[in-house]
């Protein structure tokens, strides 16, 4: 057998990987109903990480009963039950479901067709509807190397106004160093959750007045600010020019641009003077307007064109998550406008616009190209076209990726782009759209040199998507621990002394001048408190200044690492500081 083959049946393949988890979703539920016959099965899937067990129990399920499920579930693993798959006509399959009294697999059986042949899975004495595949053997399964992670409230079929159920979930690995490791990340990820930093390091907060609708605090409010400074200085290298657009546009808009027939149902409406208005969910449909402003040259193309628009989603409550799931966000889009022979430099042109920004901020990313989907506008061919330039243009840089069938926009295909953070874990952020639909139904033009009308190609571009998103992201990524240019507080000077209070308002004022964020910690506390509560607060550097700084001019410097950089000059302080924001290094 070639090695390629032996990765197939390892825990490295994604398919073997989904299949063993599948296997330990249905260990699960042979566990609960062991130990609880009165409960009743619903679904029980593999997930990206892991697996989970909808369920309808008497009870709610504790911490207890997931400790006691965890210890049936290793049982069943020992036992070594085979797996075996039967399949049964449809009308025996919901007998055979309604002598076992699990209405919920019932109801599943009746939404196949009359002439289905149902197929189960057995193992000891459980037996589940299920498609399968799974593995052939409980024993393949590592029992104390299994996790019971959570129990939420999941709705039936994820309807809000069916039954209420429970979810179980878990994860599970080969082997135990494994498992531990995972675990290790998750408390660590709990460590940087960016809702609990967002709060402790004074950044956002949340209110029942408006859920979904973030609040930035003054230090969140230096920190966006900061990164929309990097963000325009970067597209202003790169030849675009911004513009804004209103948030709220009539309904005859919506309806040109497609999104009032595809996306209705995720927009806020309004009316106007009698009339129904829409309020923004993306930007692009008031860039059009902006292009159709004034006539257009070949000569004036590319025309790049950058908004940090605030758009307006509606999404479930049950859905919304700090700032990572938000109902109003600023997307920091940009419109490209340009002729077919542009396309492939202009995409070639955002990716490494891509490139950049990303690697300032330590972030690797994948690739996947998203094709056309069934709820399709236009021809056939040009999406076949635009498939084909996104896919020569990144092949061209050398750039790898996976294809995502059938997920592309409404109106064409797009990159997206995958961003790995430093506890490995994944973000869509960034995206390239093609778009020959929009030009079309908006009647863009400009004259070629032909001297005739022709309809301009359109990239729609987002870099950090959700500025939102990415403060989330990147609070995570460094654990609240910004790079000192990002840093809300740069600098906190802490003397020791009531006699250094005014020098240390000196430095304050002179580090001001620099153009630095400082700020002055006069409490009378003790100097190891101050330290301590600074690098809490993340702040890079602290000035540790007392009386023999004073008299010699100097500054005491502490990095939040820890490390005693030990006393220097005010100016060498600066010079240090200055090219650690000037370069953006990452310490």
């Amino acid at each position: 057998m070639s090695e390629e083959n032996k990765s197939e049946f390892t825990f490295e393949s994604p398919e073997y990987r989904k299949t063993y988890w599948h296997t330990c979703s249905h260990v699960l539920a042979q566990a609960v109903k062991r130990l609880w016959p009165e409960v009743k099965l619903a679904i029980g899937p593999s997930i990206d990480e892991g697996f989970y067990y909808d369920m309808d129990a008497p009870f709610a399920f504790t911490p207890e009963h997931l400790a006691e499920i965890e210890a049936e579930m290793r049982k069943i693993c020992k036992e070594k039950l085979k797996l075996e798959r039967f399949e049964l006509p449809r009308e025996e399959a919901l007998k055979f479901m309604e002598e076992k009294g699990e209405p919920y697999k019932v109801e599943l059986i009746n939404d196949l067709p009359a002439d289905a042949h149902i197929s189960f899975y057995q193992q000891g004495e459980f037996t589940d509807l299920c498609a399968g595949p799974h593995l052939d053997s409980t024993g393949r399964i590592k029992g104390n190397a299994i996790k019971l992670t959570a129990c939420n409230a999941a709705y039936w079929r994820g309807d809000s106004n069916r039954e209420t159920l429970q979810r179980i979930y878990g994860i599970a690995f080969p082997k135990k160093e494994e498992l531990d490791a995972y675990l290790e990340r998750i408390e660590e990820a709990k460590r940087r959750d960016h809702r609990k930093l967002g709060k402790e390091l004074g950044l956002f907060m949340m209110t029942e007045e408006g859920p979904g609708f973030p609040f930035f605090l003054p230090k969140g409010m230096v920190l966006k600010n900061t990164l929309l400074d990097y963000w325009r200085q970067c597209h202003k290298r790169y030849g675009y020019v911004e513009i804004a657009t209103p948030i709220i546009l009539n309904q005859e808009l919506w309806h040109r641009s497609g999104h009032w027939d595809h996306y209705k149902d995720n927009m806020y409406t309004t009316v106007i003077d009698g009339e129904d208005y829409a309020v923004k969910p993306m930007n692009c449909p008031g860039g059009m307007l902006v292009y159709k402003n004034e006539p257009h040259s070949y000569r004036d193309l590319p025309l790049r064109m950058a908004e940090l628009g605030l758009v307006h989603r509606h999404e479930m409550s049950g859905a919304l998550h700090g700032l990572f799931r938000v109902r109003c966000f600023t997307q920091d889009d940009a419109h490209i406008f340009m002729t077919p022979e542009q396309m492939k430099d202009e995409i070639k042109n955002v990716v490494k616009l891509f490139d950049e920004i990303y690697s300032t901020f330590g972030l690797t990313y994948q690739i996947e190209l998203s094709t056309m989907p069934e709820d399709h506008m236009g021809d056939e061919k040009d999406w076949k076209f635009a498939e084909d330039t996104l896919q020569a243009a990144i092949t061209e840089m050398g750039k790898a990726f996976v294809i995502n069938a059938g997920d592309g926009a409404f109106y064409g295909p797009k990159l997206d782009f995958h961003l790995a953070d430093s506890l490995g874990r994944t973000w869509q952020c960034g995206t390239i759209q093609l778009d020959f639909q929009m030009p079309e139904r908006f009647e863009l033009e400009y004259t070629g040199e032909d001297g005739q009308k022709h309809r301009p190609v359109m990239i729609h571009r987002a870099l950090l998507g959700s500025i939102e998103r990415f403060i989330g992201v990147i609070t995570e990524h460094f654990a609240g621990a910004f790079p000192a240019w990002l840093s809300p507080v740069q600098v906190k000077v802490l003397p020791i002394t009531d006699r250094a209070a005014g020098y240390a308002k000196e430095l304050q004022e002179a580090l001001d001048a620099r153009g630095f964020r400082v700020e002055v910690d006069g409490r009378n506390e003790k100097v190891g408190k101050k330290i301590r509560e600074a690098t809490m607060e993340k702040v890079p550097y602290m000035l540790v200044v007392g009386d023999r700084d004073m008299e010699n001019g100097t500054v005491s410097v502490r990095h939040r690492s820890g490390e005693d950089l030990g006393a220097m000059s005010l100016e060498d302080f600066i010079k240090l500081l200055d090219h650690e924001v000037q370069t953006r290094a990452i310490q």
